[in-house]
């Protein structure tokens, strides 16, 4: 790998998007809508909008930047301008890196954008600091712009990349326990839970709420998510191949 070229490609990938600025508008603003949204929904219930807002400061990130970066990379896939990059003294790691560096700037302005609005204009309140939210909200979207990349592999078009959405997401949003319990789970799917990094997510963001200071928990669901991220950014590369289909 060398940082020069990892750098050329996450300013090449920046580039792109200035040029799309609704697609940018879009990945900015709808969490921030959506947080909005959920604040009215529990308007009488300002504990349970602090319980679910603080994970969905989580869960967004991940599924947005899961979203783009899949649809992104496979556009590129197919319309050759990835098989002409790595023709070039390019390599993988390069590529894979640079788009994650490119993508996770964007992360950055999303979750600070939505937590920002989420503690000071919609009343969120947790016992910790924001800067903890903050940080497994990036590192939530880093997992799902390494899921997005790790997945663009196998898609033939968009269609098929939005697809693995459902089929890799959802059921991590489902056992995560954002919904229920997870040790109130039948015994598999707590197991099965425990193994997803977005179970890990949540548990961070309870964390933040509930406790004031760093906690041994929070630090090992920090861990988790940025392991899982960093692996899978490894099996993108790993999979990614030189000529298009």
């Amino acid at each position: 790998m060398s940082p020069a070229r990892t750098l050329a490609t996450a300013r090449r990938v920046l580039a792109q998007l200035r040029q799309d600025p609704r697609t940018v508008a879009l990945l900015l603003l709808v969490p921030v809508l959506l947080l909005v949204l959920l604040r009215y929904v529990f308007d009488g219930d300002p504990g349970a909008f602090d319980r679910v807002g603080s994970s969905l400061l989580g869960v967004f990130p991940m599924i947005t930047m899961f979203l783009v970066t899949s649809i992104t990379t496979l556009r590129e896939r197919t319309s050759g301008t990835l098989e002409r990059l790595l023709v070039m003294p390019l390599g993988k790691g390069d590529l894979i890196v640079g788009y994650a560096l490119a993508f996770s700037g964007l992360a950055v302005l999303q979750a600070a954008l939505a937590t920002g609005v989420a503690l000071w204009l919609l009343g969120l309140e947790v016992a910790g600091s924001p800067w903890l939210l903050l940080l497994v909200a990036l590192l939530n979207a880093l997992l799902g712009t390494a899921l997005g990349l790790f997945v663009s592999a196998f898609a033939a078009s968009e269609f098929q990349a939005v697809q693995f959405l459902p089929a890799l997401v959802f059921p991590q949003l489902l056992l995560c326990g954002l919904f229920a319990p997870r040790d109130s789970m039948q015994p598999v799917l707590e197991y099965a839970s425990n193994v997803l990094p977005l179970s890990y997510s949540v548990d961070g963001m309870t964390e933040v709420l509930r406790h004031s200071s760093i906690t041994g928990d929070y630090v090992r669901d920090v861990l988790v998510v940025s392991g899982v991220a960093g692996l899978v950014l490894a099996l993108g590369a790993a999979t990614l191949r030189r000529r298009t289909a």
